[in-house]
């Protein structure tokens, strides 16, 4: 009897351990150090050549405004009462892309640079234009992103693309919005692929069963950013079973479909003879 409960004690240790060992391959590593210092970091997502903005100029005036706006530009965006026109409220908003060189042209105040300032420097930058040119004295500006994105792909449970709506956007919260990794995501080898100004790809991996990830660059993402979550090991063995499965089930298949043709053909020419 003694031995018995010896032998399953040892067993029960061993699966607690085995549990252990693969609670640390899903469970994240954070350090609280980390978290309270990462958010007093930047973070926010600057504007880079070729990116896509709608820019709404506003005051309490509306027709000192309207001039600033094309006739498709959406005041009501600032929700200001105020600078609500009847027009506007129909209109789409006006998109405006920014040239190779990091440029804007905007009616009247004409070129101003943007690349590599936040959503609301260049704000600030286009309302202090207007003002200091004597346009309007009350000059608000909104600025939102167009057609930014970033793509989530691999082991997750809905890979895709996803609109980029806020200044910050951090790894893991593209990876909520792609329903999480599944249990078959390799959390110690997450791609981040960069392209950067010069056209280059760069890669950063993320180990997500350690501390220390906040601090990586691409923890924050960038528009145009593509997530990998790479296949843990339980999953590209089962993979390649399966195709290994599904060759020799074909090569099996075939063999008997000749096998069963060939009989058929020595069946027939006996019974002509």
């Amino acid at each position: 009897m003694k031995t018995v409960i010896k032998s399953l004690s040892m067993v029960l240790l061993a699966a607690m351990l085995v549990g252990c060992n693969a609670s640390k391959r899903v469970i994240y590593d954070f350090n609280k150090n980390e978290a309270v210092k990462q958010i007093l970091t930047d973070g926010q997502i600057r504007i880079k050549p070729n990116d896509r903005l709608t820019v709404v100029v506003s005051s309490q005036n509306p027709e000192l405004a309207a001039p600033f706006n094309t006739s498709t530009s959406l005041n009501s965006l600032a929700m200001n009462p105020m600078t609500v026109s009847a027009a506007s409220t129909t209109a789409a908003l006006q998109v405006r892309t920014v040239d190779d060189k990091g440029m804007l042209e905007l009616p009247i105040i004409g070129k101003i640079e943007c690349a590599g300032k936040t959503r609301s420097e260049l704000a600030n930058d286009i309302a202090k234009k207007i003002i200091d040119g004597g346009y309007i004295s009350d000059a608000l500006v909104n600025i939102q992103f167009a057609d930014m994105k970033f793509f989530v792909l691999g082991e997750v449970a809905r890979p895709g693309q996803f609109d980029i709506t806020r200044d910050r956007v951090t790894v893991l919260e593209a990876l909520a919005m792609a329903g999480d990794m599944t249990i078959f995501g390799n959390r110690s080898n997450v791609a981040v692929i960069r392209r950067n100004q010069d056209k280059s790809y760069e890669v950063f991996e993320l180990n997500f069963l350690e501390g220390g990830q906040m601090d990586s660059p691409a923890f924050f993402l960038q528009q145009g950013d593509v997530v990998y979550v790479q296949p843990n090991r339980y999953k590209a063995a089962t993979s390649e079973i399966n195709q290994n499965r599904t060759f020799w089930l074909s090569i099996v298949s075939t063999l008997i479909t000749a096998t069963s043709l060939v009989l058929t053909i020595v069946n027939f020419a006996q019974r002509q003879h």
